[in-house]
């Protein structure tokens, strides 16, 4: 069958959010031809990986001007939507969507993330469509600083897009069953972040490399608390006991990290993070807030690293603490010293494998493949 895929931001692979659209795009065109309509807001370009998927057809739509964006920004916040969604809905990527599923062939309608789906509503309303949710923003967003709505407002928006949509992808098992509390009567699917897995040579067994490795989006809010809590508070808790180890920043916003601080090196955003896996002896996914699963815990796990990580990020993952990663509570001195564990090779090492066999089995491209077939 024929997919027709809507996403507001031009396709990249910077973010998390990107990647999973990028993740969703490929096992889906495993399935047949894929249009993939999108705002052209972003990124300058759809990343080059696009261009190795066969049989996906890309179709920008131009940023319109705020003159033409009030009406459906209007249209949006009579329907209920949260102004900071309606604030990035443009009629074009509906009309385009439109145009490409008009006629009677079946084809498969995705609704890309919060925003194109609030674009896509009337159409929705037309034809069963599919939601493909990148978190349940109920669960947390109204609790970010950055946060403009209640939880109200966030819990109205997402039962109407569950309550319209004909079936709505939830990322991991606690958003799949926030999700049926709000809206009992959705049609739900459990569709995990995945990484390509086939593609991602595992690192060789540790041998006791003395690097913690964090990797982020710092745009993201959640990310931000996260590495403050390991630089302010688990990081010198470790150094008292062992200051040779080394911590890495990677990610996006991530340059001059650390204010000088000679343990804390900062990488910046890194296009390629083989190297650094490589050079890693452990990595750190410590979430204090946020939802869904995090794509960097995924993608160190297929890279064959031990992985130290707070109860709010395994919650997402289907992880089993103490044998596929060390669960910690962020508290300080916990965090370090599951760290310190994780960096022993004998303790890490089977971490490791462990986590890698759990990666190909449930966080690949051909696992995401194989839960969306129709």
């Amino acid at each position: 069958m024929r997919t027709v895929l809507a996403t507001s931001f031009t396709p990249s692979l910077d973010s998390g959010r990107a990647r999973r659209t990028y993740a969703v795009v490929s096992a889906l065109a495993r399935h047949g031809p894929l249009d993939v309509v999108y705002g052209a807001f972003g990124a300058a370009a759809p990343d080059a990986a696009y261009d190795e998927l066969a049989g996906v057809s890309m179709h920008r739509v131009e940023r319109p001007r705020g003159f033409e964006r009030t009406p459906a920004y209007l249209r949006a916040r009579l329907a209920g939507i949260p102004a900071d969604f309606a604030r990035g809905i443009w009629p074009g990527v509906r009309s385009q969507t439109a145009r490409l599923v008009a006629g009677d062939e079946p084809v498969r309608i995705v609704a890309e993330g919060p925003v194109a789906a609030a674009a896509l509503l009337p159409l929705a309303a037309r034809r069963p469509a599919i939601y493909n949710a990148h978190n349940l923003e109920s669960s947390f967003r109204h609790r970010l600083d950055e946060a403009g709505m209640s939880l109200a407002a966030l819990e109205r928006f997402e039962r109407l897009l569950l309550d319209s949509y004909s079936e709505s992808w939830m990322v991991s098992a606690a958003d799949t069953a926030g999700a049926r509390a709000l809206c009992p009567t959705a049609q739900l699917r459990f569709v995990p972040n995945v990484v390509d897995v086939a593609a991602i040579e595992p690192v060789a067994p540790r041998n006791g490399e003395q690097v913690v490795l964090f990797v982020a989006d710092l745009g993201y809010e959640p990310n931000r608390g996260a590495l403050s809590f390991l630089i302010e508070e688990a990081m010198p808790s470790l150094w008292r006991q062992a200051p040779e180890v080394k911590l890495v920043v990677a990610g996006k916003g991530s340059e001059g990290v650390g204010d000088g601080n000679p343990q804390v090196q900062a990488r910046g955003f890194v296009p390629d993070l083989g190297e650094l896996y490589a050079s890693a002896g452990c990595v750190a996914v410590p979430l204090l807030e946020g939802g869904g699963s995090p794509l960097k815990f995924v993608e160190a796990l297929a890279f064959g690293l031990p992985v130290v990580a707070t109860p709010r990020a395994t919650a997402g993952l289907a992880v089993q603490a103490g044998h596929d990663c060390i669960e910690a509570p962020p508290v300080a001195e916990p965090f370090a010293e599951a760290l310190l564990e994780a960096l022993d090779p004998e303790r890490g090492n089977a971490l490791a494998r462990s986590g890698r066999d759990l990666a190909e089995r449930e966080y690949s491209i051909e696992a995401l493949e194989r839960r969306l077939e129709l």
